[in-house]
């Protein structure tokens, strides 16, 4: 019996296994929920944290009074205390965190979205009142920022690259901390309504000692996979005045690159380039924002982290940074694959988009050209990039729509043109909850490309391809349990240019689950459990590709101290070959002292050899540490190291560090400095059945610097001034060469009507 009959019989009997176990009342069994009215006062505090002005004596106030982790509903063990007011123009919130050691906090001066490690107070808040996303904003002792959209659809997810405009402020005191907020709501998205609204909301207060507590002023039940649907309310908010909701940030930005063409050889100075640039947002309703960019400056200001790329046959994945394209992402975001990666737009002169939700319905729609056309060539055993010499066009439409409590469908489609080429993707996907805790997630899709002679002969494709990809994920969360089944069907021809997908034919079914076993908080271990999954994949000639099992255990604890390790174990499919693989894996991470967090990851067994299609012995390891030598210098360390030994020696050995020093000198001015460097040493004897063209060199060498200065008011509105040079050494070379050196500045500033 064919897979395809297989997975379909499996999933028939998955139905009827979780329709027969369903509760005859699906209804949300939680806590009780308050329902606050918010205070309205026409006062404007000043954001200092010392709550001083008249107007919090009459806020809106909770108290949190419950542990949400690692306890499950016990009391705090310190008291805090949050309050809420609403102006007309901003929501003000306020929070009293006692402790009885004051000298224990942690706080640092912070670059935004840096806090995790230290004491902080949070609130979220799902404006919509649908149960289905929200925001987040988290602020530290001494007043660093972090804000979080966050979505609760599939399960809690987070994404920490969107930047709101607001104030935050705290202070330190005998008796604990304070912390001040203020949020305008034009740096929010809510019901565009005359009568009252209703938002969801908790307040969160994060208190790191030995054992990272965090508390709530509510209690979750973890039998729910809804969060959101167990916050407390505000009720209010009818005094909100829309206003104009109009930002204009002009850009320039100044930069000369120097480059060596040979090496060994002479530098080739550059011109100073001059770019300047425009980035509007305008919301168009409270709901509904139009964002625009002229000749935008998208070059990356800061790194990106280091990943050792050896003996590897997938292409690396780097996340999307810039501001333009992180506003409103995740209206973007699919259910089931990675369809839009931004990422792939490199060099864009225009941009245009909209997104918004309205009622029950979200959308989005994003319009730019690009003048570097690179995109991934998927395959079911590698995948590489093809770069074309023609500007193309692209045009991105997304639209959802929440159907019941949580269920909800929606509709993708992407588009990028140039002169000979073009791909077209229809994407259809949903969320279906067969109860509040098991769900079923689906998504299908089809692609349509024209390629250009250059990559026809190049990756040995025909000038059509037509294609079609299919998932559908089973799974069933509760308080002690997970269970997850799966099922994957991707065609050789399907390419989503515009989005991450990697691997095209092939067909895949999946089974796994978790169980997991709770601690109290002053115990040595807090959490543990194990989990684990069973995975085959075929190629659509019926073809076993791959066999995967892995078991894997978890602990937590004291020192926040968290390891997981596991086995596993997969006969795969290379070069017409098999071969066994059977790897050993642990990650384990800890605080030692408040001040130091330290961490490993390594695995070591069999891999393949993809250089030479052969069984070797593969020892890899990740080390890190990061350490916050006082409130204003942070100092953090990545090391990678990896070798591979085969039956006639050692085929490779590869170092990589990743080393960052920076000083805070204030909340809004910072200096950092990153070093990068990898060497991979190899025996070349050891790749003989290859083509002398097709060896790699015995020995690679990478560099690279980077020494900013920055100074931040807000996301937009900042001073960049930076340094950065690189360089490498190959067999040609007898040291390492620097071959590129840059110098540049950036000014930003948002103005706000």
């Amino acid at each position: 019996m064919s897979l395809i009959k297989n997975s379909q019989k499996l999933t028939r009997t998955l139905l009827l296994l979780v329709i027969a176990t369903l509760p005859l009342n699906l209804a949300a069994k939680q806590a009780e929920r308050i329902r606050y009215q918010l205070t309205h006062n026409k006062a404007v505090i000043k954001v200092d944290g010392r709550m001083d002005e008249a107007v919090w004596q009459t806020a809106t106030k909770m108290e949190l009074k419950y542990e949400k982790s690692p306890g499950d509903g016990t009391p705090s063990p310190v008291k805090t205390e949050v309050f809420f007011y609403e102006n007309g123009s901003s929501f003000n919130v306020a929070f009293i965190a006692y402790d009885p050691n004051p000298e224990n906090i942690r706080a640092s001066l912070r670059d935004r979205d840096s806090l995790w490690a230290d004491d902080s107070v949070a609130i979220i808040i799902d404006t919509f009142n649908d149960e289905r996303s929200g925001y987040e904003f988290f602020v530290n002792p001494l007043g660093a920022q972090a804000d979080v959209r966050m979505d609760d659809t599939d399960g809690w997810d987070e994404d920490s690259s969107w930047d709101a405009i607001w104030e935050s402020a705290g202070q330190i005191t005998d008796f604990g901390y304070v912390v001040e907020m203020s949020i305008p709501f034009s740096a929010l998205r809510f019901p565009d309504s005359d009568e009252k609204l209703v938002w969801n909301i908790t307040g969160l207060r994060n208190y790191p000692r030995d054992v990272k507590i965090q508390m709530a002023t509510n209690i979750f039940d973890r039998d729910i996979e809804c969060n959101l649907c167990q916050f407390h309310q505000l009720i209010g908010f009818e005094h909100i005045k829309p206003g104009k909701n109009f930002q204009l940030t002009p850009t320039l930005t100044l930069s000369r690159k120097d480059e060596k063409p040979d090496l060994p050889g002479e530098w080739q100075n550059g011109d100073i380039e001059v770019e300047p640039g425009l980035d509007v947002r305008w919301g168009l309703t409270q709901d509904i924002v139009l964002n625009a960019t002229l000749n935008p400056d998208f070059s990356q200001v800061e790194a990106d982290a280091g990943q050792l790329d050896v003996n590897n046959t997938y292409s690396l994945f780097y996340p999307e940074k810039r501001p333009f394209f992180l506003d409103g992402a995740s209206y973007f975001d699919t259910t089931n694959f990675n369809f839009v990666h931004t990422r792939n737009i490199a060099d864009p002169d225009v941009g245009l988009k909209l997104t918004g939700k309205t009622g029950e319905h979200s959308y989005g729609l994003m319009l730019a050209d690009d003048n570097n056309t690179s995109f991934l060539m998927p395959g079911n055993q590698g995948s590489n990039i093809a770069t074309l010499d023609e500007k193309s066009n692209i045009a991105i439409a997304r639209y959802k729509m929440d159907v019941g409590e949580r269920n909800n469908v929606g509709v993708l489609m992407t588009h990028r043109q140039s002169d000979n080429y073009h791909n077209t993707l229809a994407s259809f996907d949903g969320t279906y909850w067969l109860s509040q805790n098991d769900n079923i997630q689906y998504q299908v899709a089809q692609s349509d490309t024209k390629n250009t002679a250059a990559v026809m002969q190049d990756f040995d494709v025909s000038e059509k391809q037509t294609g079609t990809a299919f998932r559908v994920n089973y799974s069933r969360g509760t308080r002690d349990y997970n269970l997850k089944a799966g099922y994957t069907n991707i065609s050789e021809d399907f390419r989503a240019d515009l989005g991450f997908q990697s691997r095209s034919n092939i067909e895949r079914v999946v089974l796994g689950g978790r169980r997991t076993y709770y601690g109290e908080s002053n115990d040595a271990l807090t959490q543990w459990g194990y989990f684990g999954d069973w995975d085959k994949t075929y190629d659509q000639d019926g073809q076993v590709l791959e066999e995967e099992y892995e078991i894997h255990g978890t602990m937590q604890g004291t020192k926040q101290f968290f390891t997981n390790f596991g086995l596993v174990h997969r006969e795969r499919l290379y070069e017409e070959q098999y071969f066994k693989e059977t790897q050993f894996k642990i990650f384990v991470e800890m605080r030692p002292v408040a001040n130091i967090n330290i961490g490993t990851f390594f695995k070591f067994g069999t891999q393949i050899d993809f250089a030479n299609a052969q069984l070797g012995d593969v020892l890899y390891i990740e080390a890190f540490t990061q350490w916050d030598v006082n409130r204003h210098i942070n100092a953090s360390i990545n090391y990678n190291y990896s070798h591979l030994d085969v039956d006639d020696g050692r085929l490779f050995t590869a170092h990589q560090a990743d080393i960052r020093l920076s000083y805070q000198f204030s909340m809004r001015s910072k200096l950092k400095l990153v070093v990068q460097y990898t060497d991979i040493s190899r025996d070349v004897a050891l790749y003989s059945d290859k083509d002398a063209d097709d060896r790699p060199d015995a020995q690679d060498r990478f560099f690279s610097s980077q020494l900013i200065y920055s100074y931040k008011i807000n996301p937009q509105t900042l001073f960049f001034l930076g340094y950065s040079d690189g360089g490498y050494q190959d067999d040609s070379l007898t040291q390492l060469t620097r071959d590129e050196r840059s110098v540049f500045t950036k000014f930003s500033y948002a103005w706000q009507m």
